[in-house]
């Protein structure tokens, strides 16, 4: 079967390579064991075959063929025991590890599998939202954010995630997160808001050319943000709530009342229907310096019972002809709370799992490394027919990977495809 040369998995842990040998090593030379290329690679591994601790995944390993699978699958040279592999990825830097999403997402540019999440006007929708991924009440970092509660005091780790995401396609693909934590030297907590603005600057950074539009909650839809993603030319589809907006939805009571507003009912089968509503040019808020923007809301009725509403603000003008697909991305912000979050805290990657926490960035490293381990699989799920035929013989997710994990476990392979094919068997009989 034949798969691009990037985008197959040996493809894809070539380029992981690259990166984590550039990754500078503080440590001193003739103190050294282990390539720091091997931590890093290791813990890849151990999130790559989603298993459930660090501690598990080192008792595998004391089977020859394990080791033997893994320094031939993952160009590993020795394997870190568990404490050290701690003790030294909680030094490492992050940057190196997060430029490998922009190395991925050029690979998928390159080979046109990008084009297909193009969205509206040529720009890819680009869902934004932040989720909790370590709390306790003993571990800390400086990085911590803290939240006091009955006296007590609660550690917690946040991140902010974004992914291109296309309402039609079911594979996700994730860009570098941006974390919520605590700086050194700051008096006051990071927040949601913050991280947001620092995302956007950093998604520009990295895709100068791309055609961006950014989705995200009613937390975003404020003046300050707006202002963030128009210096960084990327449109926008924000929830707006009528809560936060008074100013905005007077307006558009205002207008509709007097015919200013646009409707499109669509009457579906058995008395349900789909209602779009919008009006351009409308103030954001009561400010002077306030932004026009274009507002739209959508409900479904079911027997004349509405079992879903919505409203947002966009930048971009609406009219007949796309104000499905307007809907279609307001909604799909799901995406990177289901399809994302969801599913690396419920669908056997272990998120909230504390894998080690760390003095300084051992938590930060282990989420990117989960998050990249998903992304691989999310780029196989996309592109690679081998891996495609393997994954259509199990029911779910969890069940394929269990099958992986035992294979890998109790035979010797000399490549990840070889394993593959292992589990797919010999093909079916053709007579002559």
């Amino acid at each position: 079967m034949h798969i691009k040369k990037y985008l197959g998995f040996t493809g894809l842990r070539k380029i992981l390579s690259k990166r984590f040998l550039q990754v500078e090593d503080s440590r001193e030379a003739d103190k050294v064991k282990y390539r720091l290329h091997d931590f890093f690679m290791t813990g890849f591994a151990m999130m790559y075959f989603q298993d459930p601790s660090l501690l598990t995944f080192q008792r595998r390993l004391q089977k020859a063929w394990n080791l033997n699978n893994l320094k031939t699958m993952f160009n590993i040279e020795s394997i870190p025991k568990d404490t050290q592999l701690r003790d030294i990825l909680d030094q490492a830097p992050t940057d190196e590890l997060e430029a490998i999403f922009s190395d991925y997402l050029y690979q998928l540019q390159r080979n046109k599998h990008l084009e297909h999440y193009q969205f509206l006007n040529g720009a890819y929708l680009i869902p934004i939202d932040g989720s909790q991924y370590f709390s306790s009440k003993k571990l800390s970092c400086p990085g911590c954010l803290t939240k006091k509660s009955k006296g007590k005091i609660r550690y917690h780790h946040q991140i902010l995630q974004a992914v291109i995401v296309h309402p039609d396609m079911k594979q996700v693909l994730p860009l570098a997160p941006e974390s919520i934590q605590n700086k050194d030297g700051s008096t006051k907590q990071d927040c949601e808001m913050n991280a947001g603005k620092r995302i956007i600057a950093k998604i520009r950074k990295a895709h100068p050319k791309l055609k961006i539009t950014i989705a995200g909650d009613g937390l975003y839809s404020k003046q300050p943000f707006v202002d963030e993603l128009k210096k960084s030319n990327m449109s926008y589809i924000l929830v707006a709530k009528p809560t936060d907006h008074k100013v905005l939805f007077e307006w558009v009571d205002e207008l509709t009342g007097l015919g200013g507003a646009k409707k499109l009912e669509i009457k579906l089968p058995k008395g349900k229907k789909h209602v779009y509503e919008w009006i351009n040019q409308v103030p954001l808020n009561g400010t002077a310096d306030a932004d026009p923007v274009n507002f739209f809301k959508f409900k479904i009725i079911n027997k004349d019972k509405t079992t879903y509403k919505n409203s947002w603000v966009t930048d971009i003008a609406i009219d007949k002809g796309n104000i499905k697909n307007l809907v279609k991305g307001g909604r799909a912000r799901w995406k990177v709370e289901n399809e994302t979050f969801n599913t690396l805290k419920n669908q056997g990657y272990h998120l909230e799992h504390n894998f080690g926490h760390g003095k300084k960035n051992l938590s930060m490293v282990f989420f990117i490394l989960n998050l990249l381990a998903f992304y691989t699989h999310q780029i196989l799920e996309l592109t690679d027919p081998l891996y495609q035929k393997c994954r259509q013989d199990f029911s779910s997710r969890k069940e394929f990977w269990n099958q992986l994990r035992c294979t890998f476990r109790f035979m010797i392979f000399e490549s990840w495809e070889t394993m593959l094919e292992k589990i797919i068997g010999p093909p079916d009989f053709m007579p002559p």
